[in-house]
């Protein structure tokens, strides 16, 4: 990689995160501490406004923003293969909003790279069992409850199609067993429990924020799953 495109790879990743430490840019880039402060030093002469706060690491000031980027023929396919994977393995919610993203992306390809996206969409497919039909449409939700560490209420059916209502929140997503699965810590059992996500029938928002403080990394719990896979 020429020091060009480093230089344009760095200001993405600082972009791309609220804070980058040195180390982590070196580690992306495979230069050493040293190299990272010259480039930064290269990006902030060119007007970019970067900082630092100790010991977060460099951050863009709020308010910077950079025009929409060209992609690489290769990063293109890249997320083509993505939108394929993402319809089989995601729910409607994610499907939605991972096709409007794609929608944006293939907007600033030039026409040629076009031509060649939709050929390769032609020639890629996927086959796998009904079971993975993720028709529901929750993913998306619980990725902002999990976010913003907010209070869901969700209607739950267990295995035999028993509903109840939890009062959950909501610490993380797995994917196990062919099946996405929300883990969160239950009101009604007063411990961390794991919720197959088809089995959720609704899901509200009640905006109030985590009462338990000292959550469990994911971690940690995905040393209790019932499988390997």
């Amino acid at each position: 990689m020429n020091r060009i495109d480093r230089l344009f790879g760095i200001l993405i990743l600082l972009q791309s995160r609220k804070y980058v430490t040195a180390e982590k840019i070196a580690g992306q880039f495979d230069i050493s501490v040293r190299t990272v402060y010259r480039d930064v030093k290269a990006l902030s002469e060119q007007g970019i406004p970067i900082s630092f706060e100790q010991p977060k690491g460099y951050f863009i000031v709020q308010g910077y923003f950079l025009p929409p980027v060209a992609f690489t023929s290769e990063e293109a396919n890249a997320l083509l293969l993505m939108e394929h994977l993402a319809s089989r393995f995601a729910d409607k919610s994610i499907r939605t909003h991972y096709n409007n993203a794609l929608n944006k992306i293939k907007g600033v390809l030039k026409n040629t790279q076009k031509e060649k996206l939709e050929l390769l969409n032609k020639s890629i497919k996927t086959q796998l069992h009904h079971s993975m039909d993720n028709e529901f449409d929750h993913l998306s939700d619980l990725q902002n409850a999990i976010s913003g560490q907010c209070i869901i209420q969700i209607d739950y059916e267990n295995n035999n199609a028993e509903p109840s209502k939890r009062d959950v929140e909501a610490i993380g997503l797995i994917f196990y067993a062919f099946n996405w699965h929300l883990i969160g810590w239950c009101h009604l059992r007063n411990e961390y429990r794991d919720f197959r996500v088809s089995r959720i029938v609704k899901v509200r928002n009640l905006g109030i924020p985590f009462r338990k403080k000292d959550h469990m990394p994911l971690s940690d719990y995905m040393k209790f799953l019932p499988v390997t896979y």
